[in-house]
């Protein structure tokens, strides 16, 4: 088990069995030593757990979690591909779109979940840069999707 899904399991989460796509695209893109994952929306058990609007159907606390499970379903495709999150050198980028109710402007906030927990998970290597975007729809109505740029470490490290 890795240091992470040690850290993970200490804040009451386990890491899943990644799941496969369910449309035309990869989970994850390797270009020399950085994963491109795509984006991840709130599954639990393979099922959306969540749906509908930030700032109507959830809070923005509620928002937060939602946006961790997100998190958590990247580093499954992450252990999946590379057989160990301990190969995660540095979090590069999170991209965060969140389904937003009219008038809702407080995507940063929402997105902050999972920032906090890459960070929490990682220490330095989990601060990235990110966008967080409001969106009018996100597929089959999930309130948020979460997709990364990871550097992992070079083979032999």
């Amino acid at each position: 088990m890795s240091i992470i899904e040690s850290k993970l399991e200490k804040l009451g989460y386990q890491l899943p069995a990644a799941k496969s796509p369910l449309f035309s695209y990869v989970p994850i893109v390797q270009y020399e030593n950085l994963l491109f994952i795509s984006g991840q929306l709130p599954r639990v058990d393979g099922t959306l757990k969540w749906k509908g609007k930030v700032g109507k159907d959830f809070t923005i606390e509620q928002a937060q979690e939602i946006s961790r499970i997100c998190i958590i379903n990247s580093l499954s495709q992450i252990k999946q591909f590379t057989n160990n999150l301990d190969v995660i050198e540095k979090v590069v980028q999170l991209r965060g779109f969140v389904n937003s109710y009219s008038r809702f402007n407080q995507q940063p906030r929402v997105i902050d979940g999972a920032s906090n927990l890459l960070e929490e998970l990682l220490g330095e290597k989990g601060k990235h840069s990110r966008t967080a975007i409001g969106v009018s729809e996100l597929p089959q109505d999930s309130p948020v999707e979460i997709e990364l740029i990871v550097q992992i470490k070079e083979s032999g490290d």
